[in-house]
């Protein structure tokens, strides 16, 4: 770990940092420098703002502060903000000791130098599901532990397909479903509703069809990816789907779903606590892949890292603070609080005997995938930008699937 303390940012993390014109933040400490001449104080910065000094995560933070031997300074961003924050403070050595961050994150702070791997901080990464960590490897090192993941998941509206007749045990690839949703409508009820908006969030609804197909990321407009991208838009074309979901993010779509015309949307399991108000009886499926068993879908949620430090000094007690919030059991109290499914099977377990509706996520969750696995790296938000604006193009109709997916990869390449 004896690196430069004064690092120089990467072209791409540059440009990250160039974009930032100020940031937002609520801090639990007094002071959001990382460090500082009290040794006894340790710095903490997460994406969860709405987490206050007296929740149950800041508890824990303080707990594991308590159990090394030091005080936490918690400082909580934004997510945007705060990895543009994360890469001026690593060109500044001014970097926290714990960082959490979203997942597809993690490779662009490695490419800039500003992580450790966990070869060298010794954070045991043993337990966890390999597809889950492989998220926060890059270059065949991992650079931190996930806390937990969410993914995505198909809802259905039991009343819905009752009327509709379908039988949800019928649903097992696309052919079923579609022929489902073909019973729905013909039944004057609504097929199914997701988001496609023209961001990152379309991509990450999008890539369970994408990746369901058989098609990779570094191959955009193979016969597979044209498959993904035509099964959408003949939904739209046969009114199985709403126009609207070019416009639509997660969350109006849910909003949809939840009027009680649906017979499916496909979200995550931050909508747990909703789908129990919504007024009907709904269940939850692992998204088909084409031809059968579960597609992946792109996993969700925050992986613990630490930054490079100039005092290396400080590696010893950030390592006892690291474990300490990833253990067995602190996963547990930790992802039934943000919702997520843990990123190991013994947690899983432990979730599922507690609550058996989490059974169907922790199925997705282990069939799911990194977004910048395949060591895609900093590559993938370029990918992903295109592949939205094509899916973008063929719903509206302005291309065919397979002239939207050729100027994508063009683009790409």
């Amino acid at each position: 770990m004896n690196r430069p303390t004064r690092r120089r940012l990467t072209a791409a993390a540059m440009t990250v940092v160039a974009l930032t014109a100020g940031t937002t933040a609520c801090s639990s400490g007094d002071s959001e420098s990382a460090t500082g001449s009290d040794s006894g104080s340790y710095n903490i910065w997460d994406p969860y703002p709405q987490f206050a000094k007296d929740s149950d995560w800041a508890k824990l933070l303080d707990a594991c502060g308590t159990e090394a031997g030091v005080k936490i300074k918690r400082t909580a961003f934004d997510t945007s903000d705060l990895t543009n924050k994360a890469l001026l403070a690593a060109q500044q050595d001014n970097s926290a000791d714990v960082l959490i961050v979203d997942n597809p994150v993690v490779s662009t702070l490695a490419e800039a130098g500003a992580l450790t791997t966990t070869d060298e901080n010794k954070v045991d990464t043993s337990k966890v599901d390999p597809n889950l960590l492989a998220a926060g490897q890059a270059g065949g090192k991992t650079y931190g532990m996930p806390i937990g993941a969410n993914t995505l998941a198909l809802y259905y509206n039991k009343d819905v397909l009752k009327t509709a007749g379908v039988d949800i045990a019928s649903v097992t690839d696309w052919k079923s479903l579609t022929a489902a949703l073909k019973k729905v409508d013909k039944a004057g009820k609504k097929g199914i509703t997701f988001s496609a908006i023209g961001t990152e969030e379309g991509t990450f609804q999008f890539l369970p069809w994408f990746w369901g197909s058989g098609a990779q990321l570094t191959d955009l407009d193979s016969s597979q990816g044209v498959s993904a991208v035509s099964l959408w838009a003949n939904w739209l074309k046969k009114g199985y789907a709403p126009n609207s979901v070019i416009n639509n993010t997660q969350t109006t779509s849910w909003q949809e779903f939840a009027s009680g015309d649906y017979a499916f949307a496909e979200n995550g399991t931050w909508q747990l606590a909703n789908a129990e108000k919504a007024g009907f009886d709904y269940g939850v499926l692992p998204i088909p892949g084409a031809n059968g068993g579960n597609a992946s879908a792109p996993t969700g949620g925050e992986f613990v890292t630490v930054p490079v430090q100039g005092d290396t000094g400080r590696y010893a007690t950030t390592q006892k603070l690291v474990s300490c919030l990833t253990s067995t059991e602190n996963l547990y109290d930790t992802d039934t609080t943000l919702s997520y499914v843990a990123p190991t099977s013994e947690v899983q377990d432990k979730q599922v005997a507690a609550d058996a509706k989490l059974k169907p996520w922790v199925d997705a969750v282990k069939a799911a995938k990194g977004r910048t696995s395949d060591d895609l790296g900093t590559q993938y938000p370029k990918i992903s930008e295109q592949l939205w604006k094509a899916v973008q193009s063929a719903l509206s109709g302005s291309q065919s699937p397979k002239d939207a997916l050729t100027a994508a990869q063009d683009a790409v390449k």
